[in-house]
């Protein structure tokens, strides 16, 4: 079994020391990622529950310079399982563990140091934002959300509660380990750490106020300042805060009583406001030198504030909301994390993105088609790929065996805009069994009545996951959407069902202009069909692709594809049927219908009758394309105070020859997922072993074998620790990167000369590259001016 599809966009990802390595949380796991690359060299496992921090530890006070502090590879990870894990990544190798016992949510360890036998001794304390899960989470004024602090040295909880609030809240820490703080609804919360002989009675605290909500906040790596971003875009700084309580003196600092922006007792000498942002802001960071401030948010663009002036420069189109923003400690390299599961890797100081590192995208928002929610995304059988829509209307080709992103293909011509209404999606994506043809239908809204598009496209593919476009049909079914494409095996051959009454035949044909050049194919209409003039819901090929069954709403038709003549008809179901699926090379077809009376339905297409049925809702479902079994994706109820996107559900694998379940599964997440058979991973002399996929509705998938085949070994690549043994670019290559490397000749070939009458003349023309070496001039030049006279002989 092997599992993948996680976000690496869940949680703020970490450089090592050197900056030659990267680490994000994905899932349960930590991938490490080499900057220079970004190929994965290891991956640490050890959690239960998703990794929510990780923080990388300094080298030791007093060894930053030395060479074993640039091999410094230890780091402590946190995550929902209540566990803290101190690592080293470099060896991928789990040193120790300290428990919670509670959900962690975030994770910093400020550089504290302790006297210990009159020398100061660098002791690891964690705080850590955890959420009681004792208390009730319906409840409104229940406080789940707790500051602790932890001994990582002793593994015990120090001292009180630093704080409470209704839900985990992100904890920020200064550079240097003096601050922390927290939002909190419309107040900040900064404590004052004391970073040399810790005792935690002796932490001090100030509360900042605003009028709405706070949503990020950074501090100043050397001065009293510190910057936060609200719900509606705003960016507030607040400059000399703590003078009066975090003063070292017993005595309050004087107070000005013109404090600009400063609202009521809070501790700060002034307030300023900046203002660019549309929506809430998702992060603030200042640079190493506290000259800039980078902000980011909805729009896609990192915007950097310089902090005396307010004036800002941009660098847009990074195509996705944005997340976070880290620097690595040499600051020559930061990164940026997206929500379409996507962190690229900038070169500093102009930004310049160097290299990205592609996790599966997430679900994007689109609607309803037909009455019936539908999973949009396809699978390509032959090379285990999967086919996902995108926000910016691109499909991306994610490998389910390697985990990592084959390619993009973008669909439709448009910008990101980060808007709220949706006004054009991507509805069928359909792929051949062999991957080489694809097929997509996208829609424009129409905006008043108005305006309205569906466009149907056919692409050919030049390899695993490359296509190119063929074929553009702009309305093929009217203005009428278009319910399911599917192609003919073996043939090229493709048919479109419609909610307008009809389907239409599609044939492939090739043109080409010289015996040299590629082929250009292109789609046209052969023929059309319709059953009553009733939507048509659904379609499906038979195996060996004799037989087209096409769902008129509640009946199946059966139907000749090379004729278009219809050969049967199947009794009517108790409600329009959703899709439509021949079980392998079986004479059985099986039909899901989705609406108010659910139901799984298979049918003997030799004497055109029902075999057995079930009442139960499916999600989604899929045939073996050579055996006699399918699997269906059915829906449970909600978890506790959970949303629908939380519904747990099961997957049941069946015999269509039998009612009888063969196997089942509970799996989480299923409003929204799917399932698909793909070839296994396993070289077997009878026949290709098949593996089953489930995707759930985050996009996070699971591989396994449904019949549980001994030898079945499903394995992924990586080569591990390969990319760590790079040398990391110092000095000057470290900020402009390597010099040309000059490769010196030799060997100086020598160039013909034939001197002539008047050589003076054409000595010195040409270009000063191709002139003879010097000495071949030299001579040439003074014999031409010196005259030969003969020796007499005396």
């Amino acid at each position: 079994m092997i599992t993948g599809g996680q976000s690496i966009v869940s949680a703020p990802p970490a450089f090592s020391s050197d900056g030659r390595l990267f680490l994000v949380c994905s899932g349960r796991t930590v991938s490490v990622f080499s900057t220079a690359t970004a190929m994965l060299v290891s991956e640490l496992e050890g959690h239960e529950g998703d990794v929510t921090a990780v923080v990388v530890m300094p080298p030791p006070a007093g060894a930053t310079a030395t060479p074993a502090a640039k091999l410094a590879s230890n780091c402590w990870t946190a995550g929902l399982d209540g566990v803290l894990i101190y690592w080293d990544f470099v060896a991928a190798e789990a040193v120790r563990k300290v428990q919670v016992g509670l959900p962690v949510h975030s994770m910093v360890i400020p550089n504290i140091c302790r006297t210990s036998k009159g020398a100061e001794v660098s002791t690891p304390f964690a705080f850590i934002s955890v959420e009681d899960t004792s208390k009730p989470v319906n409840e409104a004024k229940a406080l789940r959300g707790q500051l602790r602090i932890y001994d990582l040295t002793k593994g015990r909880k120090v001292g009180y509660l630093l704080a409470e609030t209704s839900k985990p809240e992100k904890i920020v820490a200064s550079s240097s380990g003096e601050f922390l703080g927290i939002t909190n609804k419309r107040k900040l919360h900064i404590w004052r750490i004391p970073t040399k002989d810790f005792k935690h009675d002796k932490i001090r605290k100030i509360k900042l106020r605003h009028t709405k909500n706070l949503t990020t906040l950074a501090f100043h790596p050397s001065e009293g300042i510190v910057a936060a971003g609200d719900v509606t875009g705003r960016i507030l700084i607040w400059r000399g805060f703590g003078n009066a309580k975090f003063s070292e003196s017993s005595a309050k600092s004087k107070v000005d009583e013109r404090r600009d922006g400063v609202r009521g007792n809070d501790d700060a000498d002034t307030c300023t406001t900046w203002h660019w942002h549309s929506s809430r802001v998702r992060f603030l960071k200042f640079s190493s030198d506290g000259a800039y401030l980078f902000s980011g948010g909805l729009e896609g663009v990192i915007v950097v504030w310089q902090l005396d002036t307010g004036k800002r420069r941009y660098k847009p189109r990074l195509g996705s909301p944005l997340l976070f923003f880290v620097d690595s400690p040499d600051s020559s390299i930061s990164c940026v994390s997206c929500t379409n599961n996507q962190v690229y890797l900038l070169k500093m100081p102009n930004m310049e993105v160097m290299r990205s590192i592609a996790g599966i995208k997430l679900p994007t928002a689109s609607p309803t088609l037909g009455g019936s929610d539908r999973v949009v995304y396809g699978f390509d059988y032959t090379n285990n790929l999967v086919a996902i829509p995108t926000a910016d209307y691109c499909i991306q080709f994610y490998n389910l065996f390697e985990n990592t992103e084959v390619s993009e293909l973008q669909v439709c011509e448009r910008n990101f805009q980060p808007v709220d209404d949706i006004t054009m999606y991507i509805s069928v994506v359909s792929l051949s069994i062999d991957g080489s043809l694809m097929c997509t239908v996208d829609v424009k809204l129409p905006e008043e009545e108005l305006g309205g598009l569906v466009t149907l496209k056919f692409w050919n593919g030049s390899s695993a996951g490359n296509y190119f476009l063929s074929t553009v049909i702009y309305e093929p079914h009217s203005d009428a959407g278009v319910s399911a494409v599917v192609f003919r095996p073996g043939r090229n051959m493709a048919v479109s069902s419609s909610f307008g009454g009809n389907f239409k035949v599609w044939v492939q044909s090739f043109s080409s202009q010289s015996s040299n050049e590629r082929n250009y194919a292109g789609w046209r209409c052969q023929s059309v069909g319709s059953y009553k003039k009733k939507p048509m819901t659904a379609a499906a090929f038979s195996a060996d692709g004799s037989v087209l069954a096409v769902a008129a709403e509640s009946v199946i038709t059966l139907w000749d594809p090379d004729n278009n003549a219809l050969v049967g008809v199947i009794a009517e179901t108790l409600s329009p049927i959703t899709n439509l699926s021949f079980v392998g090379t079986s004479v059985y077809l099986m039909s899901l219908c989705q609406s108010s009376k659910p139901e799984v339905t298979v049918w003997n297409v030799s004497n055109l009758s029902m075999q057995w049925a079930y009442s139960i809702y499916a999600e989604a479902a899929c045939c073996s394309p050579d055996g006699n079994e399918f699997a269906v994706l059915t829906l449970l109820s909600c978890p506790d105070g959970g949303t629908s996107t939380e519904q747990n559900g099961a997957i049941l694998l069946f015999n269509a020859e039998s009612p009888n379940t063969v196997a089942s599964w509970s799996v989480k997440k299923a409003r929204g997922g799917n399932i698909s058979f793909v070839k296994g991973d396993v070289s077997s002399k009878d026949k290709e072993t098949m593996v089953l996929v489930y995707v759930n509705g985050s996009h996070e998938y699971v591989i396994f074998d449904p019949l549980k085949r001994e030898g079945l070994v499903i394995s992924r690549n990586i080569d591990k620790k390969i990319q760590a043994e790079e040398l990391a670019p110092i000095g000057y290559a470290s900020i402009y990167g390597e010099l040309p490397k000059l490769e010196s000749k030799k060997e100086v070939s020598d160039v013909p000369f034939i001197p002539s009458d008047r050589p003076w003349e054409t000595i010195f023309s040409g270009s000063s590259h191709v002139l003879p070496p010097l000495t071949k001039l030299c001579s040439a030049f003074l014999s031409s001016v010196l005259e030969k006279r003969p020796v007499a002989n005396e």
